[in-house]
C-alpha cells in the first residue's frame, strides 16, 4: 500500500493567516491537495497538523487521518515526515510525501510518480520540472528507517541527495510540481478563479 503523508503543520508565517484553510476554487487549500489526492487513487492518507491544528482537524473532518507535531513551531518539514513514516511503519510499503499548501497538485502527477514505483520497484521516485525535483515524491518502505534516525539540522534535501544515484526521475512537463503557496503573491498568482 502507499501512503500519502501531506504535510499541514506549518505556521504559516509568510502567508500571515493558516494557508490550509484559505479558499481555493471552491474548497480549500488543504481540502483540494485531499481530493486531488483521493482521485488519483490513494486511499491512505495522512495529514500531519500542526499551527492551526484545531481549524484544520475540523476541516477535513474524520475523512483522513491525523497526527499532530507537536514541535511545529521549533522543528522543520523532517520531523513532520519522521511523525508520519512512524504512524505507518506497518501498514505502507511506500509512502508519498506530499505538501499541504501545494493545491495545484495534479492528478496525473499523483498517478505518473505511484505507477512509476509500482513499475520499476525503485526506492526513490521523484518528479523534476526542468531538472528542479519537485513534490510529490515517493520513498519505499526500506528507507524508512534512515530517514527516521535523521537529526536536524539535516534535511530531505541532505537525504535526497545521499541517494541520487537511487532515484527514478519521472520527468513532467508541468511546473505545477515546483509551485507551492507560501505568500500572499503566490496566493494571488496560483488562486483558480471561483
Amino acid at each position: 500500500m502507499i501512503t500519502a503523508i501531506v504535510l499541514a503543520a506549518g505556521e504559516s508565517k509568510r502567508m500571515g493567516e493558516p494557508k490550509m484553510l484559505m479558499p481555493w476554487g471552491r474548497s480549500t487549500v488543504l481540502q483540494t491537495v485531499i481530493s486531488t489526492l483521493q482521485t488519483a487513487g490513494i486511499k491512505d492518507i495522512l495529514v500531519v497538523t500542526g499551527g492551526a491544528r484545531e481549524q484544520v482537524e475540523r476541516l477535513i473532518g474524520q475523512t483522513v487521518q491525523t497526527v499532530y507535531n507537536e514541535d511545529y513551531k521549533k522543528s522543520e518539514m523532517l520531523h513532520s515526515i519522521q511523525l508520519g513514516l512512524a504512524a505507518k511503519m506497518r501498514e505502507a510499503s511506500a509512502a508519498l510525501i506530499c505538501l499541504g499548501d501545494q493545491p495545484q497538485i495534479e492528478r496525473g502527477s499523483v498517478r505518473s510518480v505511484c505507477d512509476a514505483f509500482l513499475k520499476t520497484k525503485s526506492r526513490l521516485v521523484v518528479p523534476s520540472y526542468q531538472m528542479h525535483r519537485g513534490h510529490p515524491w515517493l520513498v519505499a518502505r526500506a528507507l524508512w528507517d534512515e530517514i527516521l534516525l535523521m537529526h536536524e539540522p539535516e534535511t530531505m534535501r541532505d537525504f535526497l541527495n545521499r541517494h541520487k544515484d537511487k532515484i527514478h526521475y519521472l520527468n513532467r512537463d508541468t511546473p505545477s510540481i515546483l509551485q507551492d503557496v507560501d505568500t500572499p503573491e503566490d496566493y494571488l498568482k496560483y488562486k483558480p478563479p471561483l
